[in-house]
């Protein structure tokens, strides 16, 4: 097949078939913060928690963007995030649901992971 064809095929869709999460209830927040350690907090004003990651260098901050990111895509979650250097601020909200949702904090305590293993 031509280049040309190739390019002017319609693209081909695939579907997610993930569950819709949901919010976490009050008790699921209450287990969930004590998970994720305190270095974690909610942010003011909205349903999601936000924690900065400080590295020693722009490489060490930089490979662990790079492990989260490959979860992110196989979660189909991604964080929000900022990064300067050596250090990362992260926000995790769930959009599906509007707020925290497990999805959240099974992403904090891998970044939490992730972050003591750098």
């Amino acid at each position: 097949m031509s280049l040309l064809r190739k390019l002017s095929k319609p693209a081909q869709r695939s579907f997610s078939t993930r569950a819709v999460p949901t919010l976490l209830t009050d008790a699921e927040r209450a287990t969930a913060f004590q998970q994720i350690t305190s270095a974690w907090e909610e942010v003011p004003n909205r349903d999601a928690i936000r924690r900065s990651f400080q590295f020693r260098d722009f490489n060490e901050a930089w490979g662990f963007m790079s492990r989260t990111a490959l979860l992110a895509e196989q979660m189909g979650h991604h964080p929000e995030w900022f990064n300067v250097y050596n250090r990362v601020d992260v926000t995790l909200s769930t959009h599906d649901c509007g707020g925290l949702s497990k999805n959240d904090v099974d992403m904090a305590i891998a970044m939490n992971s992730y972050a003591q293993g750098v």
